[in-house]
């Protein structure tokens, strides 16, 4: 067998490169694409005596107990996603903001964010308020790349919003904890989608044609709704108050407070009579196979990055980083965000972050950065990769619910000037770290 390790790290990082890019472009999954690689380079750098290293270091990674957490959140979306606690949310909400010039699309941010609050899954959220947000908004006259962005932007959130999964599965990869991370989480997110909201209000009071107002017919027809106010907020409120407050107060530890929350969204759906045995069996199997996806996607990136450890690739890739900087410790950060935003625009942000953190965490220590705070830096450029084309997962959840008149490319479009508040968001956050090391 030909000794690859006799071309160098530089060539041998330049293959592995462009032999993921290779089979990948194959439709090839990115799980078996890393995976595959890493074996290829385990054999043909070290021999096949190293192969244990790099199982070794797929089961540290498979069998930590935080990593219970990840099936227990999406299993509490999958319940949410199938029972009606969200659309009775909905409604009441609109008593919130029914009078005010886009309304209903503050409404809808608002929903957003007490939706990414129960869960953490920005497929569910997305899915949710583009069959309830988006229909009322186009019904109601709005102009609908407002109401295609502000949905679609809106769901994303979960992302940034404690319990996020994103932030989980960086707190495993990088060894860090992850209720810091929430708390770190909170304010950022909380700009983000005020930045959100003031943009909606802005836009609507400079033009009045996007957002027409709802007509004395329809104010009547929201008031004949038996909604009941407190009972529509009562389960989404608790729900939050049980997962964040037991973690925030130390109570619970993540795992105990995930496990709480699918107790109390069960116990909120059987009050409510919506639980029954096909909820949870349709719940179950969509858990496995989000789950499964990140399960394998982290097999296979584990065993990659392990590979290249070895290699020398991690000192390679911290070594060319701080050379394209000039040893700028502001620019190795800025290099590091062009490579995550280049990087999901085309994977999934599992793979980005299981490929990218354990090389760019140890190089932002040992800049002197806080790690928690790159945490909240790295979740909010993924939040610009949920709607960023082509491989937007956000738009792609929402074109799969929205009018069929509605295309991908509409939606992407009307995405743009949310993009832009993403990138403000992230500036701010690069440039005021406190924002998200306020609590310390």
């Amino acid at each position: 067998m030909f000794d690859l390790s006799s071309i160098g790290i530089g060539y041998g990082s330049l293959l592995m490169l462009v032999l993921m890019i290779g089979l990948l472009l194959t439709g090839m999954q990115l799980a078996f694409v890393t995976g595959l690689v890493a074996v290829i380079f385990t054999f043909g750098w070290f021999g096949p005596e190293v192969l244990p290293l790099i199982t070794s270091r797929i089961y540290s990674f498979v069998s930590g107990y935080v990593f219970l957490a990840v099936p227990m959140f999406v299993l509490m979306a999958a319940l949410l996603d199938r029972s009606g606690i969200a659309r009775d949310l909905f409604d009441a909400m609109k008593k919130v903001a029914r009078n005010i010039r886009g309304g209903v699309a503050v409404q809808t941010l608002l929903v957003a964010v007490l939706l990414a609050s129960m869960s953490g899954v920005i497929g569910g959220e997305t899915v949710l308020l583009g069959i309830l947000a988006l229909p009322q908004m186009l019904r109601l006259g709005y102009d609908r790349k407002l109401a295609i962005g502000t949905t679609c932007a809106g769901g994303a959130l979960g992302t940034m919003l404690p319990p996020s999964i994103v932030l989980i599965i960086y707190g495993l990869t990088a060894s860090v904890s992850i209720g810091d991370l929430f708390k770190a989480s909170f304010l950022p997110a909380a700009i983000l989608a005020l930045l959100y909201i003031v943009y909606v209000l802005v836009r609507c009071y400079l033009n009045p044609s996007l957002a027409p107002l709802p007509t004395a017919e329809e104010l009547a027809e929201d008031e004949a709704k038996d909604i009941n106010f407190k009972k529509a907020l009562l389960f989404p409120m608790l729900s939050v108050a049980v997962v964040l407050g037991s973690i925030y107060s130390g109570i619970a530890s993540i795992t105990e407070a995930s496990a709480l929350g699918v107790v109390g969204i069960a116990i909120s759906a059987a009050i409510r009579g919506e639980l029954n045995w096909n909820m949870l069996k349709e719940s179950s199997i969509a858990t496995l196979r989000t789950c499964g996806m990140i399960i394998w996607i982290g097999i296979g990136a584990s065993a990659l990055v392990g590979v290249y450890n070895l290699m020398g690739g991690i000192d390679f890739v911290s070594d060319g980083i701080l050379a394209m900087s000039g040893g700028s410790p502001m620019g190795t950060i800025l290099i590091m965000m062009a490579v995550l935003f280049v990087l999901g625009m085309f994977l999934d942000w599992v793979g980005v972050a299981l490929l990218t953190m354990p090389i760019f965490v140890p190089i932002v220590v040992g800049l002197g950065f806080d790690p928690i705070w790159f945490g909240v830096v790295f979740c909010m450029n993924m939040q610009v990769s949920f709607l960023s084309p082509p491989f937007g997962p956000a738009a792609f959840y929402l074109k799969s619910v929205a009018p069929k008149d509605i295309s991908l490319g509409e939606i992407f479009s009307a995405l743009v000037p949310f993009i832009c508040l993403q990138v403000v968001a992230l500036a701010l956050l690069i440039m005021f770290p406190q924002l998200a090391l306020w609590w310390k």
